[in-house]
């Protein structure tokens, strides 16, 4: 006779089933290695403190991020199973800040981190409900500097040439390390941004470069407006200097001789910046005449040759559009000529002296 089974005990034999099972995946532990964590130093409260892992053979050696070699955890297989699941779909961020308050830091100093603490306390490592078994490697060094706040100078790169930058105010105050000089600089405008500079000032904020690839942007937003550099450019007569360029088969064969040298080359007129136009006025030339092998070859009946020179501007203020002819290049007349051979004397043609005991 097969005697009926109470409720009461059908749930014990449930329940202690259950727990079985559960001891049995907890006496499973596993591992799951964690192989793109990354630490990255949060910005301190403190805008004067710079905080950054000194990363040995680097450059350069300070950098705000360092990415662990490997991170092991450990806990239930099927605990693991779910993280490993996450992370490979991507839900979940392995970029943890370090706030440098927490760690103490908060003057300047040299500051070395147990790695293993500090993902143990972490709030998103804790979250994954795993242990964390072992990283490497298992120190870190960060370095806290203090910045000193001075003036620095501001510019816009990348604007096109031929527009003038026009920026308000062009001083401004940063935190920079101490005994450097450095730059505020403007980041690059956008072509609908240029286009709105042209209409009128718009509003960007500066950014320092503490050092490579570590941008700090500033306090102070500075108003930016472009023009034409052309309205900006005065006409100046300036005396001119001229100079030949022959190739290295004419140099030392043939001398230039100009034919209108007193009349038509003594002041060239151009438009330009106060700066750019002082730039061309100090070169050693103003106009360069270059003179082709061909020349050599034409014939006497069709002496002088008549060629333009070319304006010798410098050449940055011509990629900035900042100086311009304000006449046509001036043309040359010219003819070469020969430079007689001087006669050379033989050795055999010296008086020897004779020397003590030849014969």
């Amino acid at each position: 006779m097969i005697k009926k089974l109470k409720p009461g005990k059908i749930s014990i034999v449930i329940f202690l089933t259950a727990l079985i099972w559960v001891w049995s995946d907890l006496a499973q532990d596993d591992r799951l290695p964690l192989p793109d964590v990354r630490i990255e130093v949060a910005k301190s409260t403190d805008p004067a403190l710079w905080v950054n892992f000194v990363v040995e053979g680097a450059d350069p050696n300070l950098q705000t991020s360092v990415a662990l070699e490997t991170v092991e955890l450990k806990g239930p297989a099927s605990r693991v199973a779910e993280v490993n699941r996450r992370k490979n779909s991507g839900a979940i961020d392995l970029n943890l800040f370090l706030v440098p308050e927490e760690e103490g830091l908060t003057k300047a100093e040299t500051h070395t981190i147990n790695v293993l603490d500090f993902l143990r306390k972490n709030q998103v490592i804790r979250e994954l409900g795993l242990a964390v078994e072992s990283c490497k490697p298992e120190r870190l060094t960060l370095q806290a500097q203090t910045l000193v706040l001075q003036e620095v100078g501001v510019e816009c790169i990348g604007v096109d040439p031929g527009l003038q930058v026009v920026l308000d105010p062009s001083l401004i105050t940063a935190y920079v390390p101490a005994g450097k000089t450095l730059k505020a600089k403007i980041p690059r405008l956008t072509a609908e941004e240029q286009t709105q500079a042209k209409a009128g000032a718009i509003e960007k904020t500066p950014y320092v470069e503490l050092v490579q690839n570590q941008r700090r942007e500033t306090s102070t937003k500075v108003k930016v407006t472009l023009s034409p550099v052309q309205n900006l450019l005065t006409e100046d007569k300036i005396p001119a200097t001229y100079r030949f360029c022959l190739s290295p088969n004419l140099v030392g064969k043939y001398s230039v001789k100009l034919e209108n040298e007193q009349t038509e080359l003594t002041r060239v007129s151009v438009r330009g910046t106060d700066l750019a136009r002082k730039a061309y006025r100090d070169a050693p030339a103003q106009l360069l005449l270059y003179i082709e092998d061909q020349d050599a070859q034409t014939p006497a009946d069709q002496w002088p040759i008549s060629r333009e020179f070319r304006f010798a501007f410098p050449e940055d203020y011509v990629r900035l559009g900042q100086i311009v002819p304000d006449q046509p290049a001036p043309v040359a007349r010219f003819r070469l000529v020969p430079i007689e051979t001087p006669t050379t004397i033989e050795p055999e043609s010296f008086p020897r002296v004779l020397g003590e005991g030849e014969p």
